[in-house]
């Protein structure tokens, strides 16, 4: 089911490669193009300000986006996803071991939009990756340094358009550290 497995798309490839008596050739060719795209992100890392430290809690809220518009509420702009017959909308929010809202992740299946906020002027952010294949099972990763540009301003954010077909399927890892680096939770959505 959507948004149950918690371990990171990455991990997950690698796993079923390595726990199957029989890998099919489409796994392999899977696993080897994760890992091209990985191996060409990485060469693009920058290194992170600082980590959190205890990793921040997340808590997570989808909505079937047959059944939107709808709303939810957090102390900066809210969020707001469109009705998308067949879509399956994510919110990824982040608190601090003090319990104060640093970040939030949210995936809007109309338009296939990915909005990464930094909500907290402390010198770190998160970094987000996204995944998801295209009707011949071809991957098509982006990330994994998706984070909004530090400014003195109280929000920042990024949204970036993933431009993928109705009802692909999606997963998004979060984590403390670039580069694939302290993984946080993820969240399995359908645009």
């Amino acid at each position: 089911m959507i948004g149950e497995n918690r371990m990171p798309i990455a991990k997950r490839i690698r796993a079923a490669a390595v726990t199957s008596k029989r890998v099919r050739p489409r796994m392999v060719g899977l696993s080897a193009g994760v890992t091209i795209a990985t191996a060409a992100l990485l060469g693009t890392v920058v290194a992170p300000a600082q980590a959190y430290s205890p990793n921040p809690s997340a808590s997570i809220s989808y909505r079937d986006t047959d059944n939107c518009p709808c709303t939810l509420s957090d102390p900066f702009d809210g969020t707001y996803f469109q009705y998308d017959a067949g879509g399956y909308a994510a919110k990824i929010e982040l608190r601090d071991a003090s319990g104060s809202y640093i970040s939030k992740v949210e995936f809007h299946p109309y338009d296939e939009k990915l909005w990464v906020y930094d909500t907290k002027n402390d010198g770190d952010s998160v970094y987000v990756s996204v995944y998801w294949w295209d009707a011949s099972g071809n991957p098509h990763a982006v990330g994994p340094n998706i984070t909004p540009t530090g400014t003195d301003a109280v929000v920042d954010y990024v949204v970036y358009n993933l431009d993928i077909a109705e009802g692909t399927p999606v997963s998004i890892d979060v984590y403390d550290g670039s580069g694939y680096s302290d993984y946080i939770t993820s969240a399995e959505v359908v645009a």
